[in-house]
């Protein structure tokens, strides 16, 4: 029985990989027009979505989001949730409906093929360098213009496997605040159960994304930073823990 499941696990994740692979080699000729202009990125953010709709459906995932407030159309937001799992960054294409831009750590730009477009859709940071951290805010104020939103995993990476949450670094909230940008924090329920980064773990089922009340930036200044951070944390903390009992 425990060889069955491990020989399940492994077959689990070389599925997942070649699930990632599978609709850009489909898309490939639409993706890589896409991401010649950034004024096509509307398009390359559709594609996007339903590249991570495959994922999730062929990996046998169900999401559920529950909303309790609407996003508008047109409108830049910060995106934040909770980073568990190598399953979030599809399954944040599906719960924020306004296009965005994610930030994130430039080491995911060598992944073959996953990462000819990371490199070109997404902002990377550098986070050991204070030059690379800054030129994020220049990349951001650049995507807001053009009427994008922003997603950071606030944590700054994938905490260990009995963090229920990570510390809560500041970046995202000083550009929600510099930009006077809404926060919508995002709590992601299952997708550690799902599909965390401990190899042999995972399964089909469902994944729920709970959209909480979005955190209003106006009039708010630098110095605000860390109360909203806090503000934010507690959100995801409380709607995690509540899900445990």
């Amino acid at each position: 029985m425990k060889l069955f499941k491990c020989l399940f696990w492994i077959l689990y994740r070389i599925w997942f990989y070649i699930l990632v692979a599978l609709p850009i080699i489909v898309l490939f000729p639409f993706l890589l027009i896409s991401v010649l202009k950034e004024s096509w990125y509307q398009h390359f953010f559709n594609l996007a979505r339903v590249w991570a709709k495959c994922i999730l459906v062929g990996m046998g995932f169900v999401w559920k989001i529950e909303c309790e407030q609407i996003q508008e159309p047109n409108k830049s937001y910060m995106y934040i949730a909770n980073h568990t799992s190598m399953a979030d960054i599809m399954l944040m294409l599906v719960s924020a409906k306004n296009p965005f831009v994610f930030v994130g750590k430039k080491e995911l730009a060598k992944i073959p093929l996953f990462g000819f477009f990371y490199k070109r859709t997404c902002i990377l940071v550098d986070r050991s360098s204070e030059r690379s951290r800054k030129a994020v805010f220049l990349s951001a104020q650049r995507r807001l213009e053009q009427g994008l939103s922003i997603c950071i995993f606030p944590e700054g990476g994938v905490p260990e496997e009995h963090i229920v949450l990570d510390t809560f670094k500041d970046g995202a909230f000083r550009l929600a605040i510099n930009h006077q940008i809404p926060i919508v924090p995002m709590t992601f329920l299952d997708n550690k159960k799902r599909f965390s980064y401990t190899f042999f773990s995972g399964s089909p089922g469902k994944m729920r994304v709970k959209i909480h009340p979005f955190i209003e930036t106006k009039g708010l200044t630098i110095q605000d930073t860390k109360i909203v951070n806090e503000k934010a944390k507690i959100l995801i903390t409380n709607q995690l823990n509540n899900s445990c009992k």
